[in-house]
C-alpha cells in the first residue's frame, strides 16, 4: 500500500491497448476511480472489507481475476496435503507417546524420545531438501510436484473428471487406480516432512501426560486390583491423557498452516502457496496479498474447530458435557 500510486496503476493496465490519443490517460483515471486507488489507507481498507461480503475477496490485476476463485482452485491440493499429514501424525503421535511412556527407561524409551528431539529439532526446508536429495535426486524413488507428466496430462483431459479435487480420491472415482498409486507416490515425501515436526511434539507431550497420570492413585488403585499393565495404560491412562493432547494438536494448527505453504514451495505443489510466493514478495498487489492473510486464518480456525469436534467425539467426560449441556463441566 506505500508503493507509488502510479506503480499500483501499472499492474492494472490493459497489456494491449487502444493507439487513440489520451487513451492511456483516461484508462488510468478509470483504474484510480474504480478501484479507489488515491482514497486514504482506511477507505481503501473498507472497501477490501466490503468485498469479502458482497464480492470475491476483490479483483487481483497480477492474477487477471477475483482472489476467491483463484483461491479455490488451488485450495484441494493444500487441503490433500495437510489432511493426510494429519491423518498421519496423529495417531501415530499417540500411538508412539504412548508406547514410549509404557516402556520408559528402556531402550525403545530412548529411541523414540531420540526421534522426537530430531523431529522438533530439524527445519521443515532443512528436512525437505535433505529427502529430495536422497529419494529423488540418488535413488529416484518419490518424486516432486503432484502428478507424473503423463498423469497431469490425463486429469487435465476431458477423459477424466474431477469429483473432489483429491487426486488421491479422484483417482478412484474415475476406475484409475494407476492415478491414485502416482499420487501417493509424489505426496510420501512432503506428508512426511510436513508431520514429522508436529508428531515428534505430539509424542513428547503423550508420552508427558500419561505419565504424569500413571502416577495417580486411581492407576495404584487398579494395580493393586490386578488389572494388566496394558490394560492400565490404554483404558484408563491414555483416555484421561488424550484431551491435552489433542489441545496441543489443535493450538499448533497455525504452524501447521505455515509449515504446508514452505513444503508445498519445495516440492513444486502448486496449491494456495503459490499465490503468495509468486507474486506477494514483489508487486504491490494489495487484494491476492490481504485475501491470503484471511484465507490463512480461515484454515487455521477450520482445522482447530476439527480437532475439537473430535475431542468431544472421542473424550467421554467433553462428549457428556457437550450433549447434556453440563454449565460446571
Amino acid at each position: 500500500m506505500l508503493m507509488p500510486i502510479e506503480s499500483r496503476i501499472d499492474l492494472y493496465m490493459p497489456k494491449s491497448g487502444s493507439h487513440v490519443p489520451g487513451w492511456e490517460d483516461r484508462m488510468r483515471e478509470r483504474i484510480v476511480e474504480t478501484y479507489h486507488l488515491k482514497e486514504s489507507f482506511p477507505v481503501q481498507y473498507f472497501y477490501w472489507a466490503r468485498s469479502l461480503f458482497i464480492d470475491e475477496w476483490g479483483f487481483s490485476p497480477i492474477l487477471g481475476n477475483s482472489v476467491l476463485p483463484e483461491l479455490t482452485r488451488r485450495s484441494p491440493v493444500t487441503f490433500e496435503l495437510m489432511f493426510y499429514a494429519l491423518l498421519l501424525e496423529i495417531p501415530l503421535g499417540l500411538t508412539a507417546g504412548v508406547w514410549s511412556a509404557h516402556r520408559k527407561g528402556k531402550i525403545s524409551d530412548y529411541l523414540t524420545r531420540l526421534a522426537t528431539f530430531i523431529g522438533t529439532s530439524m527445519p521443515d526446508f532443512i528436512l525437505a531438501i535433505i529427502l529430495l536429495a536422497f529419494f529423488y535426486i540418488k535413488l529416484y524413488w518419490f518424486l516432486p510436484e503432484r502428478l507424473s507428466m503423463n498423469y497431469h496430462l490425463l486429469v487435465q483431459s476431458d477423459a477424466f473428471q474431477s469429483f473432489t479435487g483429491f487426486m488421491t480420491i479422484d483417482g478412484l472415482l474415475n476406475g484409475r487406480m494407476d492415478v491414485t498409486i502416482d499420487a501417493f507416490r509424489h505426496l510420501i515425501l512432503p506428508v512426511f516432512t510436513l508431520s514429522l515436526a508436529h508428531w515428534a511434539t505430539l509424542t513428547r507431550i503423550t508420552r508427558t501426560q500419561v505419565l504424569d497420570e500413571m502416577d495417580k492413585d486411581y492407576i495404584t488403585a487398579a494395580q493393586a486390583r490386578g488389572v494388566s499393565s496394558s490394560e492400565i495404560i490404554w483404558k484408563h491412562a491414555f483416555r484421561n491423557a488424550l484431551s491435552p493432547s489433542l489441545s496441543s494438536s489443535a493450538i499448533s494448527a497455525a504452524t501447521l498452516v505455515t509449515s504446508v505453504y514452505v513444503v508445498e514451495k519445495i516440492f513444486n505443489l502448486k496449491g494456495i502457496s503459490e499465490l503468495i510466493t509468486r507474486y506477494g514478495p514483489f508487486v504491490p498487489d494489495a487484494a491476492a496479498v490481504l485475501g491470503f492473510a484471511v484465507y490463512s486464518t480461515l484454515v487455521v480456525l477450520g482445522i482447530m474447530l476439527i480437532l475439537d469436534i473430535l475431542q468431544a467425539l472421542l473424550i467421554p467426560q467433553i462428549k457428556e458435557a457437550v450433549f447434556n449441556n453440563d454449565e460446571h463441566f
